[in-house]
This record gives C-alpha cells, structure tokens and sequence, in this order.
C-alpha cells in the first residue's frame, strides 16, 4: 500500500501541469443551481422507492458492507482501532442494588476505511470542488462548512449490478485492469438492464477475495473504470457508482500521470457519490441483478466521508 501511495505522489507532480486546462471547462454551477449540495442525490424520489420496490420478490437482504478492524487496509495515512473500556467498575464495581455493568468503545480513527461513501467534498480540482466551491471557502480543520457528510439524503432507489468479472470472462480481474466504456456498455447489453436517472451502479470485478486472500496486494492496486469510464456512467444520471474494490478506478492509473481522475469526474463535476470496498459476492453468487439499494449514512457533521453498511433487498 505505501509503494502504491509513493507512485501517486510521484504521478501528482506530472498531473499538476494537466490541471488547468480541466479547470477551463464549464463544469460549475451545478445544473440544480449555485446553492446546491447534494448533486445527484436530487434524482432521488418517492418515485424511485416505489420502483425499487417492485424488485423485492423473495424479501432477501443482502450485507454490503464489509468488516473493519484494525488490520483492514487502508489508503496511507489512514487507520482505526476500536478500545472498549468498562467506566468506573475497576476491581469490579458494579451501579445500583440491582448490580448493573456496562461495557462501552471508544472509537479512533479515519472514516475513510472499509465500506465508505465518499461525500462530494472529499475531492476536487486544484483546490475546486462541486459546484465551483473553492477549499478555502468551505473546508476547516473542525469539519467542511458545505457538503458534509450530514447533508445525503436517504439512498433508497434502485441499484444496478454489472458483473464485468463474468463479462470479461474471469473469476476476478486483475490490478490496474480498466474497465472501459466498451465494456460497461457490452455488460450492459448482455445482463439486458438499462441504469437510469437515480439509479447507483455497482461494480463486481471480483477484487474483494483478495481482502482476505492476500491484504496487501488488495490494497496495493486494484481493477476499475477510468476518467471515460466515469464520464460515461455519470451521463447516465446515476445517483452513486460503486465498486468492490477500495478505490472503484483501475490502479496503478493509466491516464499519463492524472491521479484520480475518475474521482475528479464523478464528484467534483457532476456530483455523483462513490462507495468503495463494497461486498457483491453473496448478490453476485444469486444471479442478482437489479435490487432495492438502501443507504443511511452516519450523521457526521462536517465529515467527508463515512464507514456505511448498505443493505440491498431483493
């Protein structure tokens, strides 16, 4: 993982020279208006639950999220640790003639570790984010003062299932691998869906047996879209593209030293939110393909992303 993380910095310097020109184009304000915070979420509507709905044929549910502790890889500098302590009953005191204990946790830690939405002011364009906001304008050490964590909605809508590991006809694609926009398109065709407006996209390439498999070459790369790729899933109007891998764009990065381009396209300028490290296997293994995805982030205020467990309901 910190070789991985060298290789961007390095390649941080090339992508400074690329920035301006990505700054020239006419990406802000939001087509919901200058004031805007919530991106695509707006696409959201008690239209989209009810068709979601529809989906629930067999009432299954589905855990998205996957498990995270202390040894869970995580992007360099990033770490948690969980520290459980029971207050006040040293030597084993106890409260009240009924002789009540409790144990209770102290969390410490990045919220952006494991399964995780990325809000959209967790990245930008040379200082640039959603909706033309400038860093300096909003972002404090205390917590962003625009498009936090706080301001998602409810993610209930329907969710889209790509298997491009079957579609490229591998149990599990490769690091660096890209998904192209040829081949979203081709699984597109082949599983017959058609993703929409508020719709989330999600990916399965297989990656996530690696977690557990080998962590560090997990978290040392990783299969994924490109900037083109973004490109094209944002254009379908969807409310979030997710993956089942750490980062959803293919690494190491294959687009003359942009870092995160992709990140750039979907957050920054159209408001598109990423869920990274999600588990599809069990959805994947039932021939799912469309779902009722549900999604209740933590009301962090001022955070930039968060620790989420989505649950899909077929």
């Amino acid at each position: 993982m910190q070789r991985t993380v060298c290789s961007l910095i390095a390649a941080a310097g090339l992508a400074a020279g690329l920035s301006s020109g990505a700054l020239a184009e006419d990406w802000y304000p939001s087509k919901w208006g200058a004031d805007d915070e919530i991106g695509a979420a707006n696409a959201l509507s008690p239209e989209k639950v009810l068709e979601a709905a529809k989906l629930i044929t067999a009432g299954k549910t589905y855990r998205m999220g996957v498990i995270v502790g202390r040894d869970t890889p995580a992007f360099p500098p990033r770490s948690l640790s969980v520290t459980i302590t029971m207050p006040n009953q040293f030597g084993g005191a106890t409260f009240g003639e009924n002789g009540m204990s409790y144990v209770d946790d102290i969390f410490t830690g990045w919220l952006g570790i494991g399964t995780q939405i990325d809000s959209l002011a967790h990245l930008g364009i040379d200082g640039t984010f959603y909706n033309g906001r400038k860093a300096k304008d909003f972002v404090a050490t205390t917590g962003v003062k625009k498009m936090g964590i706080e301001k998602i909605p409810p993610i209930v809508t329907r969710g889209v299932l790509l298997d491009m590991a079957k579609y490229k006809g591998k149990d599990r694609l490769e690091e660096g691998e890209v998904i192209t926009v040829d081949d979203l398109k081709g699984a597109i065709e082949a599983q017959s869906v058609t993703p929409g407006e508020g719709d989330v996209i999600v990916l399965h390439t297989g990656w996530l047996s690696m977690l557990e498999e080998d962590p560090e070459r997990f978290g040392s790369g990783e299969p994924g879209i490109n900037s083109q790729g973004a490109e094209y899933l944002a254009g379908l109007g969807v409310v979030a593209v997710g993956a089942d891998t750490w980062g959803v764009e293919a690494v190491p990065f294959d687009e003359n030293g942009a870092v995160w381009g992709g990140h750039q396209v979907l957050l920054a300028k159209n408001g598109v939110y990423i869920l990274e490290t999600l588990d599809t296997r069990e959805l994947v293994a039932d021939g799912v393909k469309e779902f009722m995805f549900t999604l209740g982030q933590p009301l962090y205020r001022g955070a930039v992303q968060a620790i989420v467990n989505p649950v899909a309901i077929r």
